[in-house]
């Protein structure tokens, strides 16, 4: 690499890269580390303009990202953070409506290092410092934080009165750090929830529901529960939202899929405790953009390769999101549907493709590129094959795509598995 494509690279790419070696896992559920830090940066947690905090299993992406169409569509403004991110960081830390720039990406980063001084912390835990940073140095009138992990130890988990609280649909992932059942997950989940804070609950199965309002009883947080306080549901091609205040009639949300009229729903939930203009929830529904969520492709190199094939893009990995990108298969016009599916070893492969299959029997198995705890191609036919499916390997995006549009020229492309390699097609794609 030549002189100019160094000068070229980000310096914060360099920065990041560092603040890897600063703790020797990847996750490392703690609050210690975070505090301290935060305490030397002089508490720019206590500086944000009104929180809204995100955690659950399934949705929270989708709801973040409503809730800040709806923010700006009414003339305000919103900072907003998420992870992991798709083709590059910055896209975790959105600074008053815009992805945080370089410079200033590289000056919080910067400064978040030589405060910690080499001591050991996770590299989420100080990105999210960093974030921390750049939010309380810019106005705004709210901050859409998303939970990284869990809740209760996640590094988000700092604030101790957040305007409002919100708990997506939770189900089972992560199960190596978060619990084997639905019980542990949601405790962990609920940690969120603050004394006094209102949550807006979206819905769940009886067992998450049990253990949050527990959760709230004790810290007396009022609670808007799906099916109790608030109902959403698509009635002729129009969202259809009621509450103890009224009916509202909206637009459907852009995003595709059956399971985005919930997360519309929570959404405007959060809207209506907020008392944010009613201005805002139409923009919600038609302003939303959110990759990797049941996102057609129509233009790229990958699309060339397709020919007259459609590509679709989705980053679900559990068992959750495999059944809501069935249903949204079952809704659109009928094409054999063809995966390219990869997905890291932590995830439950089986039950994964289990909800898949019956929409969809063929399936191209890939390794997530860059990934090492990604189950190789073989891994994925082996668990393919044993689930029912018609299953070969190949040896990347590129690969299968030209291999299905020789067998399979009028099909539907649907590459998923993963969001780290949903991130990986999409700068292919770009």
């Amino acid at each position: 690499m030549g002189k100019n494509s160094l000068m070229s690279l980000p310096k914060s790419d360099a920065i990041l890269d560092r603040l890897l070696s600063l703790h020797p896992k990847i996750i490392d559920l703690s609050l210690d580390r975070v505090f301290r830090l935060l305490t030397k940066l002089g508490n720019p947690e206590q500086k944000l303009p009104q929180v809204i905090h995100i955690a659950g299993t399934n949705g929270k992406g989708s709801t973040q990202a409503m809730l800040r169409a709806g923010i700006e569509g009414f003339g305000a403004s919103a900072h907003a953070y998420i992870s992991p991110h798709l083709t590059k960081f910055h896209e975790r830390i959105r600074v008053s409506g815009s992805l945080i720039s370089e410079n200033a990406l590289t000056e919080v980063l910067n400064e978040c290092e030589l405060e910690n001084a080499g001591d050991p912390i996770t590299y989420f835990e100080i990105t999210t410092c960093a974030a921390f940073l750049a939010f309380s140095r810019a106005k705004a009138d709210y901050t859409l934080l998303e939970v990284g992990l869990g809740g209760r130890l996640d590094a988000t988990n700092v604030l101790k009165k957040p305007k409002l609280t919100i708990l997506t649909p939770i189900s089972l992932d992560h199960v190596q750090f978060l619990g084997n059942n639905i019980q542990q997950i949601a405790y962990e989940k609920a940690g969120i929830i603050k004394e006094g804070v209102p949550c807006i609950v979206g819905p769940q199965n009886i067992q998450a529901l049990s253990v949050i309002k527990t959760r709230a009883n004790e810290l007396s947080s009022p609670l808007k529960i799906y099916g109790q306080h608030w109902d959403v549901y698509k009635k002729k091609k129009r969202l259809i939202f009621e509450d103890e205040v009224g009916l509202i009639e909206l637009p459907l949300p852009k995003l595709i899929g059956a399971h985005q009229v919930n997360n519309a729903g929570v959404a405007i939930a959060a809207m209506r405790e907020l008392r944010i203009s009613n201005s805002a929830y139409k923009a919600s529904m038609e302003n939303v953009y959110w990759p990797a969520r049941m996102q057609r492709l129509k233009n790229g190199p990958l699309v060339d390769l397709a020919q007259d094939l459609e590509v679709w893009l989705d980053g679900g990995h559990n068992l959750a999101a495999g059944m809501a990108i069935s249903d949204t298969l079952e809704q659109l016009p009928y094409k054999q549907n063809i995966l390219i599916c990869g997905m890291l070893k932590t995830k439950d492969v089986m039950g994964y493709l289990k909800s898949l299959y019956g929409q969809a029997n063929i399936l191209y198995g890939i390794s997530v590129p860059g990934e090492e705890g990604t189950n190789s191609s073989q891994d994925m036919l082996d668990v393919a094959n044993a689930v029912g499916f018609s299953a070969v390997k190949a040896n990347n995006v590129m690969d299968a795509i030209q291999r299905i549009a020789k067998s399979y020229p009028k099909g539907r492309i649907l590459i998923c598995g993963s969001l780290y390699l949903a991130g990986t097609v999409l700068q292919n794609n770009s």
